[in-house]
Parts: structure tokens; sequence; C-alpha cells
């Protein structure tokens, strides 16, 4: 399936900015289970472009003029596969990612939830398989529903669990939590969702877990344990290591942020064209 994206995020600002850093992993890697057609970053300033320690693309981008405001665009195309292709590559080793972060840390309840995922055999204690954490996704989402507007960018997956709701991120952040209580190395992945339907808002969040030998996609927000309508940006332990746009400045008073990402399959797109056309 053919992907065509426009991601973008504008900042202003109620003062004026004299130096601003912006830390953009916007740009897809080329994976087993996707292909890069075209893209393309536009930003202000100089921008540098190197890879972090997970081996995702970064670009640094350095606003040294005093501004207003910083307009950041990824646009492409991309082919993505129909079906599962686990990565089986490691930059760094799958144990890194049993680390906890303030952000994946687990509370009593989130325990006494995760606990029934673990399997026994006698008096031993077992690491979960693939089939485990799907039963552990589907009643993540019915334990935390979706609804936005509950929860917000900082919060941690202890303060999303006790409020009951949360978005695509906090979902991901206490899924990882539970999966590395588990003993199952997993990772915070951003990126894109392709709906199926119309064009759809759709920079999104879900998780890699290292089971079976190989990096397993889990998308609690939406129910799929598949990666095939998805197109990876980056991963990290938590969303401070995957957040597409995040960034230091200096000035500026009160921020104000805007982001709009729209995914629409091309095929479709072209055919809808021509239709009108005649």
């Amino acid at each position: 399936m053919k992907l065509s994206i426009d991601h973008v995020t504008s900042f202003s600002y109620d003062t004026e900015v004299t130096h601003s850093i912006q830390y953009l992993r916007l740009t897809p890697p080329e994976l087993a289970g996707q292909k890069i057609l075209h893209w393309q970053l536009e930003a202000p300033g100089s921008i540098h472009k190197t890879m972090d320690a997970y081996g995702n693309i970064l670009h640094v981008c350095t606003v040294d003029q005093p501004h207003r405001g910083i307009t950041i665009r990824a646009s492409g195309t991309a082919e993505i596969s129909d079906t599962e292709v686990p990565e089986t590559h490691n930059r760094v080793p799958p144990d890194v990612f049993l680390r906890t972060t303030p952000l994946t840390e687990m509370s009593d309840a989130m325990r006494e939830f995760a606990r029934g995922f673990s399997p026994d055999t006698g008096n031993t204690a077992h690491t979960p398989g693939r089939e485990q954490l799907i039963e552990l996704m589907t009643a993540l989402l019915t334990r935390i529903p979706y609804r936005p507007g509950i929860t917000h960018v900082q919060s941690s997956a202890t303060e999303a669990f006790s409020q009951g709701f949360g978005v695509c991120q906090d979902h991901s952040h206490i899924f990882i939590a539970c999966c590395r209580w588990l003993g199952i190395p997993a990772r915070y992945v951003s990126g894109y969702l392709h709906a199926g339907d119309d064009q759809h808002i759709a920079s999104h969040a879900w998780v890699e877990a290292w089971v079976e030998n190989a990096w397993y996609s889990f998308d609690v927000s939406n129910g799929l344990a598949t990666n095939s309508h998805h197109l990876k940006l980056a991963h990290g332990v938590d969303y401070l290591d995957a957040s597409p746009v995040r960034g230091v400045r200096w000035g500026g008073g009160k921020e104000n942020m805007r982001a709009y990402a729209l995914v629409d399959q091309v095929d479709r797109r072209q055919s809808a064209e021509q239709a009108q056309q005649q």
C-alpha cells in the first residue's frame, strides 16, 4: 500500500525568541516493511542530519535569528507492507528497553493488572509470549478507553492508569510499563497510521515488544497486533526519545503549537481524481 503524508507543525510565541533548537525525528527509515519513495523536510534556519543512539534519523534545526514563530513540514510518499514484518536488527541490545523511566513507572494497581498475563508453569513464572501480549493489549484498551482531553503530553503511565482514560501516548506508556515489569523489552514508537477511510489526522504512537526474537507491533489504541497500516518514524524508551518534534528556545514567553498530519492512500486518491476528470 502506498501512502501520502503531509505533516505540519507550527509554533508561535508571545514575544521574540532569540535562539531556538529543534530536534526533529520526522524522517521515516527504510525498513523491511516500509520503503520510502520520496520524502522532504522543510524548516527554517540551518539543518544538520545525523542519527541518534537508537538509530533514528535525526535532524537538528537551529534558528539563530530573532523570530516569533517556526513552521516545520514533513511530507512524502512511502510504500508499506500489507502484512506484519517484524524487525530483527538491533542497534542496541533489546535489554536496553527494559529500563524504567519516569513516564513508564509501575503503580501497585498496574502490577495487579499485569500479573494476570504472566503464564505460570508449576511454581515457575515464565515470560509471556505474543499471544499473552495480545490479550494484555485487549484488556488494557477495555480498562483504559481512548478519550482525548483527560491527560496531557507530560502524563505518566501511572497517572493515565489511575484516571482511567487516555490517548495513544498513554496506552503506549502503560503497555510498555507492563511489558517491562513482565520481563519483556518494549519500546515506544512514533509514526503515522492509515485509518483505511478518507484522509485522517494520523500522527500516532504504538509499541514494539521483543518477543520470539523479533520486534512485534502492538497498537493498543486501535487493538491491532500488526504494523500493516503504520509508517514508523522513530523509537525510544518512551515518548521523550521518539517525539517527532522536541526542542529548546531562549525567550518567547508563552508558546502556542498547532499540528496536523494527513495520511492518504495514493492509489485510492489517484482513482478518485481520475473519476472526477471523466
